[in-house]
């Protein structure tokens, strides 16, 4: 059962797919009938379940789901899965790939492979204070307080950490 995002509670799960490159408005345009065609079909054992699914960012694919309401199997979990794959083969872009890293620089979506976090920090590029999308946030109410969030408030801190 389709709910819009915005109706969704703050605990609702959320699952954060962060594509390679921002979605185009056209993209998002054409994509918004199959995200709601999705979250209002997505089953769990039979059951209804009350989803939704957003892009923020225009570049974070978000599906959120209302456990309170009935809760996700493993096998909806693979559905939406197959869904997002659906979406990657469809519009050409990567979702599932989890090599780089988000932040907001200069108002800007940022990404930056992991093996470069180190020489990005020592250079000045990133601070602890550096907005970062944390696509491990786990709750659609983290979104407005930690998506994005400081850098060092993350599991990220360790590389902000001064030595002595």
């Amino acid at each position: 059962m389709y709910v819009p995002f915005d109706q969704l509670p703050a605990s609702a799960r959320i699952w954060i797919y962060q594509a390679n490159r921002p979605f185009t408005a056209a993209e998002l345009e054409n994509l918004q009938p199959a995200l709601r065609r999705f979250a209002d079909e997505w089953t769990s054992h039979g059951r209804t379940l009350a989803a939704s699914v957003a892009v923020l960012h225009q570049q974070f694919l978000v599906v959120g789901l209302d456990e309170a309401v009935a809760d996700a199997s493993g096998c909806s979990i693979d559905a939406s899965v197959r869904f997002v794959q659906g979406i990657e083969q469809h519009l050409g872009l990567q979702l599932l790939e989890k090599s780089r890293m988000a932040f907001l620089l200069d108002g800007t979506v940022t990404l930056l492979d992991r093996t470069a976090l180190k020489g990005a920090v020592a250079a000045g590029q990133l601070a602890a204070e550096t907005p970062y999308f944390d696509a491990t946030v786990a709750q659609k109410g983290q979104l407005t307080t930690a998506f994005p969030g400081p850098a060092g408030q993350t599991w990220l801190a360790r590389y902000f950490s001064t030595v002595a």
